[in-house]
């Protein structure tokens, strides 16, 4: 579908989980302790530790965080769930190697090659600004990147994740990401998962712009849903081919990998204010 669209921007946002770190990574060390089951196990898993940090900030609407918890104790919680569930009996020695895989999932082949093009880009107008560790306080104005005030063609990047700072920590280490962000936010700052709009304002207040600055990336739908209604620009990197949710929200962008988003961060981000129209990327009404 073609369409234009005029966009600024100012920052790039990275969902880290399913986005930039393969979450079925997984699959091969599950195989091996629970053979033919692997697959059955790592899909389960994913979709309960999702469902149970909606559930958590759900029933956490009044604004009391009570029942958060840190995304590595649901990650865990989800894991047992789901061995239960497909009756696989699970011992210390194999939840032990399971969580351990889970710290240091795999990176998407197209990640960092793509994140270091946008970093290059970054450095070049010369900014000097610092990368942010995962385990930082919640980010103010005063101490973000200048990402958001330099001009030209410099994009801020971040990751904004349900990830604790510590899982985060060790993902982008392990990945061989260091360096690429200005920011590592996890929404354990404001102690709710997205989609809760306190979790993506985290990157409003990282980079001091408005929502429609920043261009959000999420393989999943849910999370680009939720970005969309929060007012980012947002790009859904469906890696899996999976159908739109049916949510009533349309990304500004829709791409399979890393080189369909570098294109379309190119229309938006490096050619300044421009129309574009192209019959790759897909963007929504009045975007």
């Amino acid at each position: 579908m073609s369409a234009t669209t005029t966009l600024s921007l100012k920052a790039v946002i990275f969902d880290a989980y399913g986005t930039l770190f393969d979450v079925h990574s997984v699959i091969a060390a599950a195989e091996q302790i629970f053979p033919g089951r692997g697959d059955a196990l790592s899909q389960l898993w994913r979709q309960k530790q999702i469902e149970y940090t909606q559930l958590r900030t759900l029933a956490d609407a009044g604004g009391d965080a009570a029942h958060y918890r840190p995304f590595w104790d649901v990650t865990l919680d989800a894991l047992r769930f789901s061995a239960k569930k497909l009756q696989l009996t699970l011992g210390r020695t194999a939840e032990k190697r399971l969580m351990d895989e889970y710290a240091c999932l795999s990176a998407f082949p197209d990640a960092v090659p793509a994140l270091r093009l946008l970093r290059d880009a970054a450095s070049g107008s010369g900014s000097g600004s610092k990368p942010v560790s995962a385990s930082a306080s919640r980010p103010s104005p005063a101490t973000s990147s200048a990402a958001g005030t330099s001009g030209g063609s410099r994009p801020g990047l971040a990751i904004l994740s349900n990830g604790n700072p510590q899982m985060l920590d060790v993902a982008v280490k392990s990945a061989g990401m260091s360096g690429l962000f200005d920011h590592v936010l996890s929404v354990d700052a404001v102690r709710a998962y997205k989609p809760a709009p306190a979790a993506y304002a985290l990157g409003t207040q990282a980079f001091d712009v408005d929502p429609r600055e920043i261009v959000f990336v999420s393989s999943n739908g849910w999370d680009v849903a939720g970005a969309t209604w929060f007012g980012f620009t947002t790009f859904w990197l469906n890696r899996q081919n999976a159908p739109l949710e049916e949510l009533g929200v349309t990304p500004h962008g829709t791409g399979a990998g890393m080189s369909d988003l570098l294109a379309f961060l190119k229309t938006v981000t490096f050619a300044g204010r421009a129309h574009v129209t192209t019959s790759r990327i897909r963007h929504s009404p009045g975007a």
